[in-house]
């Protein structure tokens, strides 16, 4: 039986939260972030399509996906992110107990803009039948290297190499999953 679209938005965002919540995913997710400029939802999205659905992403799916999404992440989810971030340190008069609600205000924003990511790239999810009766660690560890190389693309000098636990740490946690 085929899954509607909007049944895989559900799927892939339920997917995407528990995911992230297992004990170290959360740390390895925003490592590629913040060092390889890795798109977070994106990744996530990819590891579903092979964890659940045994559909392991090419290079060319995985630019398209990238591309997709691109225009979203960079004119909201980033800013909202950046705003939140900033909350942290400052200007005055935060951070301090009066501005940590907006600051809440903006993090509830930005989780609901990475739902909507996650609803575009649903969409937009190259699934067809599976393509082996399992997926392997290999497969997914295959997969998520693709879209690190890619994002690494933008970060010359970074080296996929000291990203590799936090993969591994991902695809661990997703063969779980699977």
């Amino acid at each position: 039986m085929t899954q509607s679209r909007s049944d895989v938005e559900v799927e892939s965002w339920a997917f995407a939260l528990h995911l992230y919540t297992q004990p170290g995913i959360a740390d390895a997710c925003l490592k590629l972030q913040d060092e390889a400029g890795v798109d977070v939802m994106m990744s996530l999205m990819i590891v579903f399509a092979a964890a659940r659905h045994r559909v392991l992403l090419t290079p060319s799916e995985i630019r398209e996906l990238d591309g997709a999404c691109q225009p979203w992440r960079e004119q909201i989810v980033h800013p909202l992110r950046a705003i939140r971030t900033r909350l942290k340190s400052g200007p005055s008069p935060a951070p301090g107990s009066a501005t940590e609600p907006f600051r809440s205000t903006i993090k509830a924003a930005e989780l609901a803009a990475e739902r909507l990511q996650n609803q575009l790239l649903a969409e937009r999810l190259p699934l067809r039948a599976p393509e082996r009766d399992n997926v392997t660690a290999d497969d997914l560890r295959s997969v998520l290297r693709s879209v690190v190389t890619l994002a690494l693309e933008k970060r010359p000098g970074k080296s996929l190499s000291d990203l590799l636990p936090a993969i591994d740490l991902i695809v661990g946690a997703a063969m779980q999953e699977s």
